[in-house]
């Protein structure tokens, strides 16, 4: 398959990225959300982040700071900004990155269906939903696929090409695994088991974690200091779940609980708390950690 134009529908916590990576690549790309503010804020992350990029090659003495300019406004330029749908009428690959919940997916699902055109490939950026679920709200489910980016999605480089169960066909895994390498990224293919690839090892680790701040009352800050200090990931769980957003990531971990069972992972209770509350993490300005700004 050629993909010769995308879109990215969601211009939230990812969307922007996203969007940047497809444009980065050299593919133009169309950013939709529902209100214009979300665009806009959508299209200044993908500019923050390209000129983040350039900058390093800047310091680096492999652009010129007149290069780097050029190339940021290329990159910026293939990016376009709307919130209707009209102008994906002519995409061949879209990727899906609203909030994560199945009925507003199956609701934009069924919208890309009736807007885009036949051979058009429709992905989601789902951390956890089925596949099949959202591909059954289309008249093409066997065109529907995940595409399962990571946070940062700039700069990770694993995407998880996911297929619907008894409904992706091997065509629409090939195309999206080869758009994946075509933006410079490292597809890995998997089926709708709970929570994939990275997010079922990803969790289980967190749970443990989870489970001996719960039972002993530690501060999470102390926790995520001595694990990333000691050089065992970058941050510690509790600050990169802030990051992600705090619903997101318990959204994953209770899907993950109920269908183990609840013995394998355990879910955060303060966690839990601060999503009641409203303290999402970085795009609320509260959670584990304060984020002014």
């Amino acid at each position: 398959m050629f993909v010769s134009k995308a879109a990215v529908v969601g211009a939230g916590t990812m969307g922007g990225e996203i969007a940047q990576t497809i444009a980065a690549a050299g593919f133009r790309v169309v950013v939709k959300d529902v209100e214009q503010g979300f665009v806009d804020q959508g299209l200044e992350k993908a500019r923050e982040v390209t000129r983040g990029q350039l900058r390093g090659l800047v310091e680096k003495g492999r652009l010129s700071e007149e290069e780097a300019e050029s190339r940021a406004d290329e990159t910026v330029g293939l990016i376009e900004g709307t919130t209707e749908y009209e102008g994906l009428g002519d995409v061949d690959f879209v990727v899906e990155a609203v909030p994560e919940r199945i009925d507003l997916k199956r609701r934009v699902f069924a919208e890309l269906d009736e807007v885009t055109p036949g051979h058009a490939v429709l992905a989601s950026n789902t951390s956890s939903l089925s596949i099949a679920e959202m591909g059954r709200a289309t008249s093409r489910p066997d065109k529907v696929v995940g595409f399962h980016y990571f946070f940062p999605a700039s700069v990770m480089r694993l995407i998880e090409v996911i297929e619907g169960e008894g409904t992706t066909s091997e065509e629409t895994m090939d195309a999206a695994a080869n758009f994946a390498q075509a933006i410079r990224k490292q597809p890995i293919r998997c089926g709708e088991a709970p929570g994939f690839v990275v997010n079922r090892v990803l969790i289980a680790a967190i749970s443990e974690v989870w489970r001996v701040q719960d039972a002993h009352d530690i501060d999470p800050k102390e926790i995520d200091k001595v694990i990333s200090e000691s050089g065992a990931a970058p941050m510690g769980p509790f600050f990169l779940s802030d990051l992600l957003g705090l619903d997101t990531v318990l959204h994953v971990a209770e899907h993950l609980s109920e269908s183990d069972g609840g013995e394998r992972f355990f879910v955060s209770p303060k966690m839990k708390e601060l999503v009641a509350s409203g303290h999402l993490g970085q795009k609320t300005g509260r959670g584990f950690y304060d984020h002014p700004g």
